[in-house]
């Protein structure tokens, strides 16, 4: 590239070589006048240098404040995981113990059961019970609340409110709707109390629950 200079001195010998004698001859810096007008002045580079500076940093700020929303969005996660996994353990641990209590007390009931039927005198109105309901469990439920209702005698009449029979029913009367003969047979009293039983509390053992929270059924 020509400098400034050799630019100046061709526009000389040029404006001489014309013949223009006496003519002053203006030349022009070419050169320097575009090369100049492209060059920032130190203020406006510093102004650029700033301007990219600030959106580097504006940049750099956004994709920390992405990367943290992501890294808080998977410790929730991961906390809620870790909490619904926890909720879950002792949900079955519970679940689990509950299974465990109640296959316990269905076995003591069910040992229970065969101790009082095993004591239960061949023959006697409890034998007789025993063959109608023939479940030993409900068996050993409905005793609980015959014994302590009748003592087992199935002419048992409450002086004071006239229920009858092993059940004590009220009126006794009632029982005659399993059989006319609900005054003096034992097995008609029992078919009677076994379907109250059931139809009032789904089963004896339900009933006896009953019982021994109110102390009557």
């Amino acid at each position: 590239m020509a400098s400034a200079t050799a630019v100046t001195a061709v526009g000389a010998v040029v404006g001489a070589a014309s013949g223009s004698e006496g003519t002053t001859t203006q030349t022009v810096d070419v050169a320097s006048a575009t090369l100049l007008a492209d060059v920032p002045s130190g203020a406006q580079a510093q102004t650029i240098s700033d301007n990219f500076a600030r959106q580097a940093s504006a940049q750099q700020v956004s994709a920390d404040a992405a990367a943290k929303k992501a890294a808080e969005e998977a410790a929730r996660q991961k906390a809620a995981a870790d909490a619904q996994a926890k909720a879950d353990a002792e949900k079955a641990a519970k679940a689990a113990e509950e299974a465990k209590r109640k296959a316990d007390e269905e076995a003591a009931n069910r040992a229970a059961a065969r101790t009082a039927l095993a004591a239960v005198p061949a023959g006697s109105v409890q034998a007789m019970a025993a063959q109608i309901i023939g479940d030993a469990n409900q068996f050993s439920c409905f005793s609980e609340i015959v014994k302590r209702e009748s003592g087992w005698d199935y002419t048992a009449t409450n002086a004071s409110s006239g229920a009858y029979g092993l059940v004590q029913a009220l009126p006794g009367s009632k029982m005659a709707s399993a059989g006319a003969d609900w005054k003096t047979n034992p097995a008609t009293q029992i078919k009677w109390g076994l379907n109250y039983m059931n139809s009032r509390y789904g089963s004896p053992c339900d009933a006896w629950s009953f019982w021994q929270s109110h102390h009557w059924y």
